[in-house]
């Protein structure tokens, strides 16, 4: 046991150093300080690739530049995510912003308006013509990629910002999204074949990849940013590679109606996907409070 320390604030408190007071905090805070300790660890481990899972509306609301930093700075080596998230990524390089409205908005107003709505977060609805645009203009170089991973990397090379899609390609970092056909990108897609063109893009040539990569790295590392398809994906590749040494769960859901979004990663002990031995931590916090405040700690001590 250990003695609670309240919280103190002094001149010398920085985030990293608000964070590391939560380690004495009880509750969530002590589960947000050691999140922050596991990704330091698995970040300075230099025999560990790390995987990261993202799901849920984290571009719209404003968590975008910290998953850009993170992919820049080498934190990630490789990224799942949702293409709800990625087709906002496209939409934001095309030019185009998410605003923040309020919750009890008038909703058949908002439609009126041609404004769609994400809990507090709004969006034009006119970003599906661009998309559809760009689709359409660059669909000889889209449709000739091979499986979903270089169909993104396509998507990052021809897109004009520099976004999460440009950064993966240019830093060839692997990116996975495993139900793309679930979103706006897998709309525009299916709006050109339905005109009679053709793509050969294999969606399950991306597991021998990500298998590959679990294979093959000495240790591997998981972080998850809610659940869905994204931290499934990565769990099913470390229960037929590598059981993952860390690991980190984000999120909000429930354990108790069985779902793999609400699991607590030491449920993957019985399927192989997490050691044992592995340090492991399950936080219960909105990812747009937590991931701020370890991205920042983190920042200060990396």
């Amino acid at each position: 046991m250990e003695k609670i320390r309240p919280f103190r604030y002094g001149k010398d408190t920085s985030i990293n150093n608000l964070v590391k007071q939560f380690e004495k905090l009880g509750f969530q805070a002590n589960k947000l300080a050691n999140t922050a300790n596991i990704i330091g660890l698995m970040i300075k481990d230099k025999d560990c690739k790390v995987f990261l899972g993202v799901a849920g509306a984290l571009v719209p609301s404003g968590m975008k530049e910290i998953l850009i930093d993170m992919l820049n700075n080498d934190w990630i080596d490789v990224l799942v995510i949702t293409g709800a998230n990625l087709t906002h990524d496209l939409v934001e390089d095309l030019g185009y912003s998410h605003f923040l409205g309020h919750e009890s908005m008038n909703d058949e107003e908002l439609n009126k308006k041609g404004l769609v709505r994400m809990y507090n977060i709004l969006m034009p609805n006119k970003v599906y013509e661009k998309l559809e645009e760009f689709f359409k203009s660059n669909w000889n170089e889209i449709s000739k990629q091979n499986n979903v991973k270089d169909f993104l990397w396509t998507l990052g090379k021809l897109s004009p910002g520099n976004g999460i899609l440009k950064t993966c390609f240019n830093k060839k970092i692997p990116i996975f999204s495993p139900a793309i056909s679930d979103s706006g990108i897998g709309l525009m897609m299916w709006g050109q074949l339905s005109q009679g063109k053709r793509a050969e893009i294999k969606a399950f040539e991306d597991l021998k990849e990500i298998l590959d990569i679990a294979w093959t790295t000495k240790r591997t590392g998981v972080i998850y940013l809610g659940g869905g398809t994204s931290k499934n994906y990565i769990q099913q590749a470390m229960q037929f590679s590598k059981e993952a040494y860390y690991g980190v769960q984000i999120t909000m859901d429930r354990q108790e109606f069985g779902g793999s979004s609400g699991a607590e990663l030491k449920e993957g002990i019985s399927w192989g996907k997490l050691s044992p031995k592995a340090r492991h931590i399950n936080l219960a916090c909105d990812i747009t409070i937590a991931l701020p405040l370890i991205y920042c700690a983190l920042k200060e001590r990396i």
